[in-house]
């Protein structure tokens, strides 16, 4: 069992940053595949960044160059560091962990998921 809460959302101007957070406990032993994903108001789910138990990343080309994927093992902890942040960037951005996986899996899709947080807004206006 994985537990997940995201923080650090929140409104922005255009240009801005925001750093998200995302604590992770229940099964911390060990490095497992996770990701942020977002979704729009009247748009799909889309992953944004992922990075696997040995530390590689991936990016959506939408966020390639302006957002960055990284974990602290000590902490527990899983960021999503957003620079040059623009409108389209607006949804609410949830962390995911696929436990069953040290290397994450294609494709990219939410099902591969099985633990959620709770998800946290970011607005960007312009």
């Amino acid at each position: 069992q994985v537990q997940l809460v995201e923080s650090g959302g929140g409104a922005v101007q255009a240009g801005g940053s925001l750093r998200l957070s995302c604590a992770v406990s229940g099964d911390t032993s060990r490095s497992y595949c996770m990701s942020w994903f977002r979704q729009a108001p009247g748009k799909e789910r889309e992953g944004v960044a992922r990075i696997s138990g040995y530390g590689s990343t991936t990016y959506a080309d939408s966020v390639q160059g302006r957002f960055t994927i990284s974990k602290d093992n000590a902490k527990n902890t899983l960021y999503l560091q957003m620079n040059s942040l623009n409108p389209e960037d607006t949804a609410i951005y949830s962390c995911a962990a696929d436990p069953a996986h040290y290397w994450c899996q294609l494709p990219w899709t939410a099902a591969r998921f099985p633990y959620w947080g709770q998800g946290t807004q970011v607005t960007v206006s312009s």
